[in-house]
């Protein structure tokens, strides 16, 4: 016992030190972990048995990260993503599997067997480093953000067929199709479980929690709903995280989502960091230094050649610069590769050198991948420059006084800057759709900026201070909170009116301080009955 003591506060001591570094030349922590799982397996040859105890402990980092991220993407937000998810993901995992599954069969000698899994494999980006640092960064809900978000939800979908081909590549007594017959009812079935709880049961059982006035039950409770979904998942043969992330899905359309994510995201960003602690731990020096040009060859190699292929596919779909920043940030392979070769190797499909290379490359590409993120900008900017009039726009001192800042160039903003250009007001438009942008400046609109209201930096650049009023007119539920946050965080004397569109999106911001809130559907409502009260009503003839 007081080995183990050691042992922690050693790692946390390492860990702190070096975030601590690290963050001083703003590196993300995920290296910082990293680093401090290499550091202590070198200083204590931790057993199979520890390494498999924290493996399973920091999988919960995963867990929570997928349920927090499952909060952010309701059913009805699914819906909305359906190209993002089921186009773009599907396309994605299929191409890069195919064309992986080719190069290591002809080029490496590999069995197809093996080939397949490897190829697949190495098809899958890494959810918990790239949904991480987009968070850290605000850029979840941006155009490339966005993309990433859906390619990766349903690369962790994708996970399922992958394992299911081990089963099949190993099983001696099933065939095929029992085995998939037996996977498409689980997957109902789990669904169903899941779906039908979180519709009828969840808020109800979350009100009865919250009559005990106790933060300490709440968060208790929402860490029960958490992991016994991951647990019905894993029951049926499905990844802990998945049931997580339906989990999340069926609570984001409940009054408890922004409550629940509050709560719950230091407790994921420790376990997370415990992950990318065993991450570290199974770098091995020794192989660095036996196949170092290999694994730096595959590095390169595997990195670019996904690249390509996701950039291949999105610029049917996008403006090359938006697909550009999506194949950066989805060109690593992620935690999940690290697991299929794990149960690969195990069940003789790759060898004990091959398995090694291949968790030492996909470790360095994820090391590199923070490194990426925080400098996508300027990297896609080598490739596909931003249009010289939108970013000498973007770069502009404005100097604006008493001026109205419409957030969002959606339908509401683009009716309100029409009226107030009749009406000569002087008016700024920020929108960090670059699509949008452009076609308003083609159509002669001279006060449209390429700007995140969301990033208080962008609020502060364009003078809302000195506004005489600032209009959220965003029909994003969680960007409207996000910009709310941070008109709210330079005073209360700042006239803010927000545009909602229900009774949800109203307890979303209801503890800021917002002058005014105009809920359309209760505008429509009342707009509607004064009509109608005006109307003579007609009377039925007498006989």
């Amino acid at each position: 016992m007081e080995n183990l003591l050691v042992i922690l506060i050693v790692t946390i001591a390492i860990s702190t030190i070096i975030n601590v570094f690290l963050k001083k030349f703003d590196i993300p922590t995920v290296i910082g972990y990293i680093a401090t799982g290499l550091i202590t397996m070198q200083i204590y040859n931790y057993g199979l048995h520890s390494q498999e105890t924290l493996s399973h402990l920091a999988e919960f980092g995963i867990v929570f990260l997928m349920f927090t991220i499952g909060l952010e993407f309701s059913i009805g937000h699914m819906k909305s993503m359906k190209k993002e998810v089921f186009v773009y993901g599907t396309l994605q995992v299929i191409l890069s599997g195919l064309i992986f599954t080719f190069l290591a069969n002809y080029f490496f000698g590999l069995e197809i067997k093996s080939a397949i899994f490897v190829g697949f494999a190495l098809g899958l980006s890494s959810t918990a480093i790239v949904l991480k640092i987009l968070n850290e960064k605000g850029e979840i809900h941006s155009g490339y953000g966005r993309i990433a978000v859906g390619v990766l939800i349903f690369q962790d979908l994708a996970v399922i067929p992958i394992l299911l081909m081990i089963s099949i590549f190993t099983s001696e007594s099933s065939s095929v199709s029992q085995l998939l017959f037996h996977t498409l009812i689980s997957a109902i079935v789990v669904f169903l479980i899941l779906f039908i709880i979180g519709k009828f049961f969840i808020e109800r059982f979350f009100n009865w929690v919250l009559t005990s006035n106790s933060e300490e039950i709440f968060l208790g409770s929402v860490m029960l709903t958490v992991m016994a979904a991951a647990m019905v998942a894993e029951l049926f043969g499905f990844s802990y995280s998945l049931g997580a992330f339906i989990a999340g899905m069926t609570i984001a359309e409940t009054k408890y989502r922004y409550r629940i994510e509050a709560d719950l995201v230091p407790f994921r960003d420790i376990l997370l960091g415990v992950f990318f602690i065993t991450i570290g731990m199974q770098i091995d020096p020794t192989i660095v230094v036996d196949y170092g040009w290999v694994i730096l060859g595959l590095l390169v190699g595997i990195m670019l050649v996904k690249a390509v292929i996701i950039f291949g596919i999105l610029q049917f779909f996008m403006q090359r610069r938006t697909s550009t920043k999506s194949a950066l940030t989805l060109m690593q392979v992620g935690e999940f590769a690290l697991a299929i070769f794990s149960l690969a190797f195990a069940n003789k499909l790759i060898s004990s050198d091959i398995n090694q290379v291949l968790i030492m490359t996909v470790v360095l590409s994820m090391v590199l991948t923070p490194f990426i993120l925080n400098n996508i900008k300027r990297l896609a900017s080598i490739l596909f420059k931003e249009p010289e009039k939108l970013r000498d726009r973007a770069i502009k001192s404005t100097g604006y006084k008493n001026h109205i800042i419409i957030c969002g160039y959606g339908p509401m903003g683009q009716q309100l800057a029409q009226m107030f250009k009749e009406h000569n007001f002087i008016y700024i438009i920020l929108e960090h759709d670059i699509k949008l942008v452009d076609d308003a400046i083609a159509k002669g609109e001279e006060s449209i900026f390429l700007a995140n209201a969301a990033q208080k930096s962008v609020l502060e650049h364009f003078d809302v201070k000195k506004a005489s009023s600032v209009i959220v007119a965003t029909g994003n539920e969680h960007q409207l909170r996000l910009i709310c946050e941070n008109i709210n965080s330079f005073g209360t004397d700042i006239n803010t009116i927000v545009k909602v569109k229900n009774s949800s999106q109203v307890e979303a911001i209801k503890d800021l301080h917002i002058t005014h809130v105009i809920n359309s559907r209760d505008t429509i409502s009342e707009m509607l009955f004064q009509k109608a009260s005006k109307c003579q009503l007609k009377q039925p003839d007498m006989v």
